[in-house]
């Protein structure tokens, strides 16, 4: 029986409503699955490593491992995307993960294993990850319909901090508690053995577009591909003066966040590591809060323009942090750069979705993806020298008060709100109501195919 789209249930509308499609309902769910994996992976590694002896500069080499992993591979993540169906990809990487980590649960078990093991381990769980975001971006818009995007990229953004930051830590919690980290691990390799079996349940996706003959493959091929994804980027001032003015905003603000934010709690507000935990859930929770709403609601008329500028605006509590010095004051301004920073990025995915054309839509996404990730340990690296240079409040003012500028100059240099004007996205059109198909009757046929019939 062929699956389509149905009438949604009052229970699934609003940001719910992808949900009534199978083949979203198994992609996510897989996603799921794999973000929990995450969560649970990153807590058990770190008990792992302690385990076997080392500390916090054995746990930096197996992280920094997995992010070179990510960065060397990224970009070709996009070329793949574009060329073999992404639910052909998330199964090779699912696969390859599930052993990596299957046998290192093993060895863990056994008492073999060796640090040099996990960070071989940690390296190809970088590679892999590298390919996984391109490939979902571009099987998104495939699997669902054009109205549903919104709702969908909501939907993720609400999940991954609250699967990966607090279901994951919370499993690999317990699970240490009552075994081992070995045992944790054992449960990251059952978890994504289950994605597995969410992508192997989904019927194949065709790639949106059929691969030219001319296109070719081979090295030549990859960059040519990667060059075409350059010149697309360069050539569309949209995307090209968003994805600046995001290297910018990464650069400006995730190394005060990640790096200086534990510091202004314990020197500033008085406060300690409990205090730090809730800090940092309440940005989760922002962010979730922020990406459920937006997903929620309809395209902004105006999606440039409200993007960028909330971009902006979301920076400005962070100046709030740098005088605060009470941890109350701290909770709720990151509460507010949670919320304003993670919506935006919900109409950031469906823009990309429905504005690239689907046969470059997984090196946009990768180029998007390797962005941020080239400049997220940049900020991190240079956030501590600054900070002793300028002070630890100056460096979150400048964090706060920066981004807007650059915001505005981003609208009005690259003529956001011409562009959106130009290329409108309706959500308006009436939704699809269509019904599970069957094989139709001897009843149904036209009496002239008598030989159908029998």
């Amino acid at each position: 029986m062929s699956e389509t789209t149905i009438a949604p249930s009052r229970l699934l509308r609003g940001p719910l409503r992808p949900l009534r499609i199978r083949q979203y309902r198994l992609l996510v769910g897989s996603v799921t699955l794999a973000v929990l994996a995450a969560g649970v992976w990153l807590v058990a590694l770190v008990w792992q490593v302690i385990q076997l002896g080392g500390g916090a500069p054995q746990l930096s080499v197996v992280a920094t491992a997995s992010a070179v992993g990510i960065i060397a591979t990224s970009l070709f993540g996009g070329v793949l995307a574009d060329r073999i169906p992404g639910r052909h990809i998330l199964l090779a990487v699912t696969g390859v993960r599930t052993i990596a980590i299957g046998v290192v649960a093993v060895l863990a078990l056994t008492g073999a294993l060796r640090l040099w093991q996990l960070v071989v381990v940690a390296l190809v769980i970088g590679v892999g990850n590298g390919f996984t975001y391109p490939a979902y971006s571009a099987l998104l818009p495939a699997v669902l319909p054009e109205r549903d995007l919104m709702a969908a990229n909501g939907l993720e953004q609400t999940m991954r901090p609250t699967v990966m930051q607090a279901a994951g830590p919370a499993l690999a919690s317990t699970v240490i508690a009552a075994s081992s980290p070995a045992a944790a691990l054992a449960v990251v390799a059952a978890v994504e053995l289950a994605g597995i079996g969410c992508l192997v349940v989904m019927r194949h996706v065709p790639l949106r577009r059929s691969l030219d003959a001319e296109q070719g493959h081979g090295a030549r091929a990859v960059v040519r591909d990667l060059r075409d994804g350059f010149t697309y980027m360069a050539r569309t001032p949209w995307l090209l003066a968003t994805l600046l003015f995001a290297s910018m905003l990464v650069l400006l603000v995730i190394g005060p966040i990640e790096v200086l934010l534990p510091f202004v709690v314990k020197d500033r507000a008085g406060g300690g590591p409990g205090a730090h935990a809730i800090v940092l859930g309440a940005f989760g929770v922002g962010g979730a809060l922020g990406s459920l709403v937006m997903g929620s609601l309809k395209m902004p008329r105006r999606y440039l323009t409200v993007m960028v500028a909330m971009w902006g605006v979301a920076c400005v509590p962070l100046t709030i942090v740098g005088v605060a010095r009470d941890v109350w004051l701290v909770v709720v301004a990151v509460f507010v750069v949670g919320v304003l920073f993670n919506a935006p990025i919900v109409i950031w995915g469906t823009l990309l979705q429905r504005r690239v054309p689907p046969e470059l839509l997984g090196r946009v996404s990768s180029l998007d993806f390797f962005v941020s990730l080239a400049f997220m340990p940049m900020s991190m690296a240079v956030a501590g020298p600054v900070s002793m240079v300028i002070g630890l409040g100056a460096t979150f003012v400048i964090a706060g008060l920066v981004p807007p500028v650059l915001a505005v100059a981003a609208i009005l240099v690259a003529r956001l709100p011409h562009d959106e004007r130009t290329h409108p996205l309706d959500d308006t059109a009436p939704e699809p109501v269509v019904l599970p198909q069957r094989e139709p009757a001897a009843a149904d046929l036209p009496d002239c195919c008598p030989e159908l019939a029998a």
